[in-house]
């Protein structure tokens, strides 16, 4: 099944915010706030199958199609040389990590669409723009993930946390050239507006004119609901019909405020869960729907309760 053909299903199933799970839940430390190395160690990978199989019991429940997502947020040639990753090393730990989540796609009891994808993180904090790159320079820096991605077998890739425009576009460059299709998520604040400003129309306007060929959806991540309302016109424009998927946070707090936060954030799940159903209404084709910061399998449970009643 090609990408874009889930966004005719009624509901399509993804993860939550691994990385707060494991460093506030399960006590690990995540130096760089990075899983990825958990994938070479006994006692990670096992924390990680048993993260995984909870949305794959999820899905299995409600016979939905998921998204598999890899542990790579931070495996990008930047991140992994602060953590001691050579090249080399980082393409090994990217076909272990789609290993690991071919495995977990292969123990579904249910027949439903599962596809797994290659997650990619910003070169930057994830929060703050910093240092930006030009389209060209992010398609020459993402490429050597995403061709890592495609020799290992991934179906898409999905980037996260993206804080402006020109990011996506090489991503999705860098995608296409590969042949492999993309999902742009870009966050945004307290306002509904990107980090460098730029709204969400905006972003997604830029991306599509320089490469939507081969941007299958696009997703918003690490935003509370009110965030990304806050910043949504009072009517409807074209560019919501690229939205696919949403992984929201459980918290209202800021992403500065979240950056020192030392205490976890989980929020209400049942509210959550009703906040998704109200973007749904936004949103046309928002079929994809997990969480990221804060939240667990108990958020992505409760959305998946309310998406279907």
């Amino acid at each position: 099944m090609k990408p874009q053909e889930l966004l005719s299903e009624p509901m399509v199933l993804t993860d939550a915010g691994v990385e707060t799970v494991l460093v506030f839940q399960k006590g690990v430390d995540l130096p760089a706030f990075a899983a990825f190395p958990l994938v070479e160690q006994d006692e990670g990978r096992a924390h990680l199958t048993s993260y995984t199989q909870d949305f794959v019991e999820l899905a299995d429940r409600h016979d939905a199609s998921l998204i598999l997502e890899t542990p790579t947020w931070r495996a990008n040639p930047d991140w992994g040389a602060e953590l001691g990753y050579t090249r080399d090393d980082l393409r090994r730990v990217t076909h272990e990590s789609v290993k690991m989540t071919q495995d977990a796609r292969d123990a579904r009891t249910s027949s439903a669409t599962t596809l797994i994808s290659g997650a990619i993180g910003p070169r930057g904090d994830g929060y703050v723009p910093g240092k930006t790159m030009s389209a060209q320079e992010a398609a020459d820096f993402h490429s050597q993930q995403i061709g890592d991605f495609v020799d290992a077998g991934v179906d898409l890739v999905t980037s996260f946390t993206f804080t402006y425009p020109e990011e996506g576009i090489g991503v999705a460059t860098a995608a296409a050239e590969r042949g492999v299709p993309a999902v742009i998520g870009f966050t945004v604040e307290t306002d509904g507006q990107l980090p460098n400003g730029v709204s969400l129309g905006e972003a997604i306007a830029a991306v599509d004119e320089a490469a939507g060929s081969s941007v299958a959806w696009y997703m918003i991540n690490c935003a509370h609901p009110d965030h990304i309302t806050a910043g949504l016109p009072t009517s409807d424009e074209p560019w919501m019909a690229r939205i696919g998927a949403l992984r929201a946070n459980a918290s209202r707090q800021s992403h500065a405020e979240l950056d020192e936060a030392e205490v976890l954030d989980d929020g209400n799940p049942t509210e959550l869960g009703s906040q998704y159903v109200e973007l749904r209404h936004r949103f046309p084709n928002l079929r994809v729907v997990g969480g990221c910061c804060g939240t667990d399998i108990r958020h992505v449970e409760a959305v998946a309760e309310a998406w279907t009643l």
